[in-house]
């Protein structure tokens, strides 16, 4: 069990990259709620996942599935999404803003664990995609989560306060703004994976800190280890990270509910230092055709 007791200290943050431990990690999350299970997802079609969710249900826990109201080929299977889970017993609300599409992908189980993600619960992500996950006990991130789910939960007739964790980067209202200060904090190095980023002053931001000297490096689609390109990564100096499904479009920046959060645990910065090398060095994480076999799966 992954339950941090009340009156001791939390667990440092981990971050999950390995394949093979996705899925369970998720699953641990669910199974560890004990009172309120709290879910913000974009696409979810694992059997596993619902059936622990199920589970919860069964436990008596207060489940609520905070999800999008469309996504490019989705309609139906949200619909039926939506249904199966209310006829599970689950509450189920879709993102309500006639204007920002909604993109968050988290979960929070009662006073955490909270679990921060860049990955669908779907069998492609589970098995073939880069992506990220970052667990965490930070009682300013579950409480952050907690009042942005509240927030969505009553959208568009509630908003964000400015008191959430600095560490949870938030868009639309703040992404931007979170991101630029990063990047412009960087004195020596910049990494980056982000296949779809081609935001204007983004880029203009990276090509004057690269004039000034610093290892800036952007890892995209075709660079990734034999990996689906979908997760998003930034690396500043070695010493803080930021995860999420966050690209570096206007899109994504200014007209979307996404969350990424910041990393500054030393063991999580290394891990993902290394993993951002192995990329970068051209390694075959995976066998590029079975990445490629999931880009087929609905």
């Amino acid at each position: 069990m992954i339950n941090s007791p009340r009156g001791i200290a939390p667990k440092p943050d981990q971050v999950i990259l390995a394949i093979r431990q996705r899925r369970e990690t998720v699953l641990q999350v669910i199974r560890s709620a004990r009172e309120r299970l709290l879910i913000s997802v974009f696409r979810c079609t694992d059997v596993t996942v619902l059936d622990a969710i199920g589970e919860a249900l069964n436990r008596k826990v207060d489940v609520r599935f905070l999800m999008t109201p469309r996504a490019r080929g989705w309609e139906k299977r949200l619909k039926a999404l939506s249904s199966y889970l209310e006829s599970m017993g689950a509450k189920v609300h879709p993102y309500s803003d006639p204007v920002v599409k909604y993109h968050a992908k988290y979960l929070l189980a009662d006073d955490g664990p909270a679990l921060i993600t860049s990955l669908n619960l779907t069998a492609k992500c589970f098995a073939a995609t880069c992506d990220f996950i970052l667990l965490t006990y930070d009682p300013a991130v579950v409480a952050g989560l907690r009042e942005l789910f509240d927030v969505d939960w009553l959208a568009p007739h509630s908003t964000l306060s400015s008191h959430v964790s600095p560490r949870l980067i938030v868009g639309p209202e703040r992404a931007r703004a979170q991101f630029t200060a990063l990047l412009e904090s960087a004195r020596r190095s910049i990494h980056i994976i982000d296949h779809k980023l081609d935001d204007p002053a983004i880029q203009a931001l990276l090509k004057s800190k690269k004039a000034q000297g610093l290892d800036v490096q952007v890892l995209g689609e075709g660079n990734l280890g034999g990996l689906l390109a979908h997760g998003k990564l930034m690396i500043i100096d070695g010493r803080i990270a930021a995860i999420g499904s966050m690209a570096q479009t206007a899109l994504s920046l200014d007209f979307r509910r996404e969350i990424a959060v910041t990393v500054e645990e030393p063991k999580c910065v290394r891990k993902l230092k290394n993993f951002y090398r192995l990329l970068a060095s051209g390694r075959e994480l995976m066998d590029p055709a079975k990445a490629t076999a999931f880009v087929r799966v609905k």
